[in-house]
């Protein structure tokens, strides 16, 4: 597929940086030498801001505040804005229907077909919202590049996800470029769900995929060393095992897990027996790492948009929650949408759905806690 049209001045320009990428290891910066064609976007305007956020880091396997508090990302994904917007949904209300829900960070689902079609500076203008929002509210974002396929090889789940490494460089790029020092863009989710789709994965595909969010990353940190990488493992971003042998060598970022209920297969369903699954394929990394778990949720086997893997009976709730305060996780359930499943809401009065009323009511519980 091809992808939208651009100047043939940027088409040169991303050659040569792709080139060099690939060329030299070494670079400490990819993109200085093209610095000139790579600033053509506007920066975001700070003055909005009237709440002063935290910035927030990595330290050892937690995250942490300026005062070196340890901080926990508790929150949901909303539908893609772009959807919103064409639903006449995407406004400043349900930034605080999410707060009143006891959020403190709200993800932000990018699908690359969205942000091609309605066009990176219309899009843009739409994050600048959810910032403003968000930090008037004390809410963190975790801005999501939401692909699900392979980068390296060029393979997608759905037209929709189609993307390729151009467009997603120049897509963080352009991201690290307009909210630099901006700390309500707390966390860069690099690629949403990565996946070679049935295929055998091995070290020779991640060693593919590690040295692409290498590159992901000195993109960012060459402009904003303020924020948060997020690097997601195989099989749709639920396998963090290759870090047992060759994690990503950078410093300052945080890993991603999708473990929903179907992911994991235990002979005989109980806590004792997902916990030691979940603790061999992602929950080993958190003795290392900082891990958000950036999707997370069921619906019953018989319920609206039920497939696998978020077939659950409802066990998977408590169960994942007692998982993740046990090691002090951070987590956005999937999603804050009426129809994409598994949905948090029923309609758009916000009336919760089984596991919306689950995790308001856990979200809740954590917010007032904090506010002791």
């Amino acid at each position: 597929m091809t992808l939208i049209s651009r100047p043939w001045q940027w088409l040169i320009t991303a050659l040569l940086l792709l080139g060099s990428l690939q060329a030299s290891a070494q670079a400490e910066d990819p993109v200085t030498s093209n610095r000139a064609e790579y600033q053509q976007i506007g920066r975001f305007d700070a003055s909005q801001l009237n709440h002063k956020q935290s910035f927030i880091s990595v330290k050892g396997n937690r995250f942490v505040d300026e005062q070196g508090k340890t901080f926990t990302f508790r929150g949901v994904s909303v539908a893609d804005p772009d959807k919103l917007v064409k639903e006449g949904q995407w406004k400043q209300s349900l930034f605080q229907e999410l707060k009143d829900w006891g959020v403190n960070t709200i993800r932000l689902p990018i699908h690359p077909r969205a942000w091609r079609e309605r066009g990176s500076d219309a899009y843009l203008k739409l994050i600048d919202e959810a910032v403003i929002w968000a930090n008037a509210l004390d809410i963190y974002l975790i801005i999501d590049w939401h692909s699900i396929g392979f980068l390296a090889s060029g393979n997608y789940q759905h037209p929709m996800y189609y993307t390729d490494i151009q467009e997603t460089f120049r897509f963080w790029h352009d991201i690290a470029w307009r909210y630099q020092n901006v700390p309500t863009t707390a966390v860069y989710e690099l690629f949403n769900e990565p996946t070679t789709l049935q295929d055998p994965w091995g070290d020779k595909e991640w060693a593919e995929w590690k040295a692409l969010n290498e590159q992901m990353i000195d993109i960012i940190y060459a402009i904003d060393k303020k924020v948060i990488p997020l690097v997601a493992g195989f099989n749709w971003a639920y396998d963090l095992t290759p870090l047992l042998k060759a994690p990503v060598d950078r410093k300052g970022i945080a890993y991603a897990s999708h473990p929903y209920p179907q992911k994991a297969k235990p002979d005989v369903a109980d806590d004792k027996n997902f916990y030691a699954l979940w603790d061999d394929v992602w929950g080993f990394a958190s003795k290392q790492y900082p891990l958000i778990l950036t999707e997370l949720g069921w619906v019953q086997p018989d319920g609206y948009g039920a497939h696998v893997p978020v077939k659950d009976d409802g066990s998977y709730g408590p169960r994942i929650i007692n998982y993740i305060n046990q090691h002090g996780l951070s987590w956005t359930a999937w999603v804050f949408d009426p129809q994409w499943s598994p949905t948090m809401i029923n309609d758009w009065n916000f009336t919760p759905s089984e596991q919306g009323a689950f995790f308001k009511k856990v979200m809740q519980e954590a917010a007032s806690k904090e506010k002791r």
